[in-house]
């Protein structure tokens, strides 16, 4: 694989376009040893870049946390709707970039997202699905039926039966904030399973993946990189689902 120095030195050094053409301006990076005028051919792993004399290493993938605004979709692409990756800086932008489970529209917080379809997988996959934390707003009041029907795995309207899942009241007022705990991701689960429970949610954020919380720093609409040492958290409460049936 090649790519463009300009597009290498964005991805490794974490600068935008402007940055990379003033440093080649002012002859601050070397290409194999020479100066570099700027749209050279790079290919990762054997060729060098170097930026004020240290050398920019590439990596394959990027792992990125956003913590996503309502009225914005999980999606790549749309034709009519602002979606995730439109929220991605200029620095962090690669080809092959796609949100790692989704939110719908209205739900805010913790999406991942990656180039590595890999890690993506062993993320998602319905056999070891990894914990995903949410507070809810739950109209009206926290009952003990609720709190039974979600951890015994409440039965939709459709007829499936969820998988138990952990549900705890942080604050009752008019409404009820709760911490909700899935092992699953079925589509608008949680909604479901508040309508099941003859409740609706009001407001709904994710707030963990595995055990790497939403980062209390990132205001809605930021994203950051996820470092390699905190990666192993999201996988980390992996459960065979066939261990969690009652």
């Amino acid at each position: 694989m090649e790519l463009r120095l300009e597009k290498y030195c964005a991805q490794a050094a974490k600068l935008s376009r402007s940055q990379i053409k003033a440093a080649l301006r002012q002859k601050r990076i070397l290409f194999n040893g020479r100066l570099a005028k700027g749209g050279e051919k790079i290919i990762p792993g054997q060729d060098q870049v170097c930026l004020d004399g240290e050398e920019l290493v590439w990596q394959q993938h990027i792992y990125l946390m956003l913590n996503k605004p309502k009225g914005v979709v999980s999606a790549t692409r749309d034709s009519r709707e602002k979606t995730v990756l439109d929220l991605v800086p200029e620095k962090y932008q690669r080809p092959g970039l796609f949100p790692a489970g989704r939110l719908d529209k209205d739900t805010t917080g913790f999406v991942l997202i990656t180039d590595d379809g890999e890690f993506a997988h062993r993320m998602l996959s319905p056999k070891h699905h990894v914990e995903k934390a949410y507070q809810a707003l739950l109209a009206g009041s926290f009952t003990g039926e609720m709190a039974r029907q979600f951890e015994t795995g409440c039965v939709l309207k459709d007829g499936y039966q969820c998988l138990p899942a952990q549900i705890r009241l942080l604050e009752q007022g008019e409404n009820a904030l709760v911490e909700i705990v899935l092992r699953e991701g079925k589509y608008h689960q949680i909604r479901r399973m508040a309508a099941a429970c003859g409740s609706r949610v009001l407001e709904l954020k994710r707030i963990r993946l595995g055990e790497l919380p939403l980062d209390p720093n990132l205001a809605p609409g930021e994203c950051r990189e996820i470092l390699h040492k905190e990666l192993h958290k999201i996988l980390t409460t992996s459960t065979p689902r066939d261990q969690e049936r009652p």
